[in-house]
């Protein structure tokens, strides 16, 4: 595994590569790795080029400085992690190296409604944050594989609309979210929760298959009630509960019985968020 801190030595690599015509498999990271990120590791080597991983804490899709803060950082675990699974390159830039400018008069992405509803309304400024990083690590890269998880599936429709913008020759690859052995998402952020709260963290992916469960041509408020009130009663603070098209994310309130949904759950418990989906009928 080779390792770059700057990203003029990555670039000048990365050309090295291309000329000799290999293919160059993406997963980008924020760190504080899990098995999940593995996995995507092992998608992209299996697309038989060249794996590269960032691990980058990344301070403008971060619209609470405090969660910014408190983000958990395991640089020596992680490293041993990703040379163990036969990752190719690792990029570990510092802020000045991605925002040589700084942080200040960014660009400005046209996300649409994307960006006005579910994480967008109630995280204002991440998706911009998301589309300022990608648009520079995706022409650092320069890609011909992305690969990202399921569990942020907002997060892969906003960057799905940047390459369809900006990257067209990229194919992204939105992989299976991976599960503990109880269903709960693998996060990043679990490693936050306390060992007391674990276990009630896993009653998001019981919602989400409640939902699934007594899901029905007609009306959705019910069921979308059901599953706020069961959350509640098991320790959450919700943000939304919400059931959308699965390939626009546009609210469905009224299911035909043939359209594509996800269901996408946001929740507090004991300060800490959690995120999960889970498509309905796939």
């Amino acid at each position: 595994m080779i390792c770059f801190r700057t990203s003029q030595d990555l670039s000048a690599y990365i050309s090295q590569v291309h000329r000799f015509g290999r293919l160059i498999g993406f997963v980008p990271t924020m760190g504080a790795l899990h098995q999940g990120h593995l996995s995507l590791l092992e998608q992209a080597k299996q697309q038989g080029g060249l794996t590269v991983c960032i691990i980058f804490v990344n301070p403008t899709q971060f619209n609470d400085p405090a969660d910014f803060e408190k983000y958990p950082v395991h640089l020596e675990q992680d490293i041993y992690l990703l040379a163990k699974h036969g990752l190719d390159i690792l990029f570990l830039p510092s802020v000045a190296q991605l925002y040589p400018e700084g942080l200040s008069h960014l660009e400005h992405y046209e996300l649409g409604y994307l960006e006005q509803i579910l994480e967008g309304s109630s995280r204002p400024g991440h998706f911009q944050g998301v589309c300022q990083v990608m648009h520079r690590l995706l022409s650092l890269v320069q890609p011909d594989h992305l690969f990202m998880g399921q569990k942020d599936f907002q997060q892969c429709l906003v960057v799905r609309l940047l390459i369809d913008q900006a990257y067209p020759r990229v194919a992204m690859h939105t992989c299976p979210t991976l599960r503990e052995p109880d269903g709960l998402a693998m996060s990043s952020r679990n490693a936050r929760l306390h060992a007391s709260d674990r276990k009630q963290a896993a009653a998001i992916y019981q919602a989400l298959q409640q939902l699934q469960q007594r899901l029905q041509p007609g009306g959705l408020s019910a069921i979308l009630a059901q599953a706020r009130d069961f959350l509640e009663s098991q320790g959450f603070l919700v943000d939304y509960v919400q059931i959308a098209d699965a390939a626009t994310l546009r609210r469905v309130d009224h299911w035909d019985g043939k359209e594509k949904l996800v269901a996408l759950v946001a929740a507090f418990l004991h300060g800490i968020r959690l995120i999960d989906n889970l498509l309905l009928n796939p």
